[in-house]
């Protein structure tokens, strides 16, 4: 099997991975007293593809996850919040990945916060107030603490696809 293949097929299976987990994630919310943190479990097929396949096709995988998951079981405003923060968290994480200076952590947890800055910024446009940036403190820790143990489990899965997926004979 060809490196190109390997490539279409990881991405195949993490845009899946990711979807499940975004479903699973609205399934069961994490019960802390803040409304809507999430763990961003998702993020972990999002920053395999970055660190194993490379940065145009984890834009792609992300985007086709947030347009599927919002199709299949979101609405207008989920999508909405889902693309502002899933494409500025992105955007950073691909930013300090080229920069070979951060780990799958330091990756993780950027955009974690950036994910939870994006929506801020949707929701003060959607909602038309400028009221919600006073939630985002509470954001920003969440974005750190779950950051971390989402970029552990990344690191951990990216070095199992790396060792085990481009490492297999044709």
């Amino acid at each position: 099997m060809s490196k190109k293949t390997k490539a279409i097929a990881i991405c195949g299976v993490m845009t899946a991975v990711a979807m499940i987990f975004s479903y699973i994630e609205s399934l069961f919310p994490i019960p802390i007293p803040v409304y809507g943190v999430k763990l961003g479990i998702a993020n972990i097929a999002i920053i395999t593809v970055l660190f194993v396949v490379g940065k145009k096709e984890a834009f792609i995988v992300n985007i086709i996850r947030i347009a599927l998951t919002a199709m299949l079981f979101g609405n207008l405003n989920s999508f909405l919040f889902s693309i502002a923060g899933g494409f500025l968290s992105l955007v950073v994480m691909i930013g300090l990945q080229y920069t070979k200076r951060f780990s799958t952590v330091g990756i993780s947890v950027a955009g974690g916060v950036f994910h939870n800055i994006g929506q801020t910024i949707a929701a003060v446009f959607i909602m038309e107030t400028g009221a919600i940036i006073y939630y985002l403190p509470v954001l920003l820790i969440s974005g750190i603490v779950t950051g971390i143990v989402i970029g552990i489990v990344s690191g951990l899965v990216v070095k199992r696809v790396k060792s085990s997926f481009f490492n297999m004979e044709n």
